[in-house]
């Protein structure tokens, strides 16, 4: 059975280990995800602000030149102007060969191609003319601070949010100082790619590139939804995992109570029937019939073990009754130093070996309980301290009224009770374990028994106890 429960446990462990690891490994993969698509999006929302304002630029330096219409196109191969003049007719195909949108300095231009599809070489001279301004290694003319403004808006366009810093950077003169320069702080360390600002310094090397704060609040806050669902899912789980556990063990428990519980019983009522089988053979076959002193001998030991047995049968039977309905409880006036003196006497005149009682029972005005079920509560707790001690005892009674209820102390010098054990004492059947020997005979229902009873009467009973320093029960009642 143990071994059953061990590998029950490892493999429930590494299903919750399985789960748990999967579920990171996506909520990871996924976070990577987002960063790379974040890293993107701010990469093309630059290239789109630099775009706008590149188009805006040309389209004031063409109309200045008097071309009114044109369309341009600016990508990786190069920057495409197609103009045309209303006054010539004429239109010009110029493209900027020589891709500046890496890392590497940008090449200087390498070719000019001007396709002239109505033979009129004059019409393009213009927009070529100014092109080939443009394409001048002077710092080009940017307005970072409009840039920002216009990439701020952009990036909420494409509803994204970063803290960013723009800054340009000659690639073909490194150490020759920079454009307007707007130092990226260390905080910002994550940087898009450099976007080549094209048409405004074609071949000059002068890029743009922003500096980001790194994502990993923005994202994870993103993810929220996905990580709320997945901690909820692993809790969910887990928690189901751990209450199978719990009731597999409890299940086990249960199984051993009820084991220990057979063996006791078993014990138990082969005592009694076992002496009254012994006095019937005697009268039978030894002539105690004869013997009318002997007769009466055999038949009283005969008549006290039949009673035993029948007290025996009808604690279990009352324990199951309680099961299904509440204990019922006769609350009258009662003064508890007469009631524990009374009981102090009893146990005086049965107890099978020297006990010594030490009773303090402050004198009390009379206290609203159940004498009966109380008066067993009491003689449970000095049997078991009487039980459970060697060859002599001294067993300490002490009870004190205050402001809120009444509390009682039932102190011995016993073996005591293992810590362990402690919390498990007042559970049905339970008994602390002795292997196979059972010297003390019972069926673990009298402390259950007396917790039963003090809940019921709204009180609380503790226990303090140390392996062969004795035991101390402590019951409180409301008054």
């Amino acid at each position: 059975m143990k071994r059953r429960i061990r590998t029950i446990f490892w493999l429930l462990a590494a299903c919750i280990l399985g789960i748990n690891g999967f579920q990171a490994y996506w909520l990871y993969t996924t976070y990577q995800l987002s960063r790379t698509q974040f890293e993107r999006t701010t990469t093309e929302a630059l290239q789109a602000v630099v775009f706008r304002q590149q188009a805006a630029q040309l389209q004031r330096q063409f109309a200045r030149a008097g071309l009114t219409q044109f369309q341009l196109r600016i990508n990786d191969a190069g920057v495409s102007v197609r103009a045309g003049s209303p006054k010539a007719g004429a239109n010009r195909v110029i493209v900027l060969s020589g891709a500046a949108d890496t890392a590497a300095p940008v090449p200087r231009l390498e070719r000019l191609i001007v396709r002239n599809h109505h033979r009129d070489s004059a019409a393009g001279a213009r927009p070529l003319g100014l092109l080939r301004a443009a394409a001048a290694g002077t710092p080009p003319e940017v307005n970072l601070r409009q840039m920002a403004r216009d990439y701020r808006v952009e990036l909420r366009r494409r509803d994204t949010e970063a803290d960013f810093v723009l800054d340009t950077v000659n690639l073909l003169r490194p150490t020759a100082g920079r454009g307007p320069v707007l130092d990226v702080p260390a905080t910002h360390s994550l940087r898009t790619r450099p976007v080549p600002l094209g048409a405004l310094n074609v071949g000059g090397g002068w890029q743009v590139q922003a500096g980001l704060r790194p994502p990993t609040f923005y994202l994870l806050r993103r993810m929220g939804g996905l990580l709320a669902g997945s901690v909820l899912l692993l809790g969910l789980t887990t928690g189901c995992f751990a209450l199978m556990l719990n009731t597999i063990l409890r299940q086990k428990k249960l199984a051993d109570v009820k084991n220990d519980f057979i063996n006791n019983m078993t014990h138990e009522l082969k005592t009694p029937l076992a002496t009254v089988s012994a006095a019937v053979e005697a009268m039978q076959h030894f002539g105690a019939l004869n013997d009318p002193q002997k007769a009466q001998t055999y038949l009283s030991i005969s008549r006290q073990e039949l009673q035993r047995l029948s007290d025996l049968v009808e604690k279990v039977l009352n324990i199951a009754v309680e099961e299904r309905q509440a204990l019922e409880l006769h609350l009258e006036p009662v003064h508890p130093a007469a009631l524990v003196q009374e009981l102090v006497q009893r146990q005086q005149l049965k107890a099978p070996k020297p006990v010594q009682f030490q009773v303090d029972i402050e004198p009390a005005d009379v206290v609203p309980l159940d004498a009966l079920h109380l008066g067993n509560v009491i003689n449970n707790l000095i049997d078991n301290a009487i039980k459970y001690s060697r060859e002599q005892v001294t067993i300490s009674l002490r009870g004190r009224r205050d402001e809120t209820g009444w509390r009682l102390t039932v102190r011995d010098d016993g073996i005591g009770i293992p810590k362990s054990y402690q919390d498990a004492i007042f559970d049905r059947f339970f008994r602390v374990p002795t292997g196979n020997l059972h010297p003390v005979k019972g069926f673990g229902l009298g402390l259950y028994y007396v917790r039963q009873v003090v809940e019921r009467h709204g009180g609380h009973i503790a226990v303090r106890s140390e392996p062969n320093r004795g035991s101390e029960f402590s019951l409180w009642l409301p008054v």
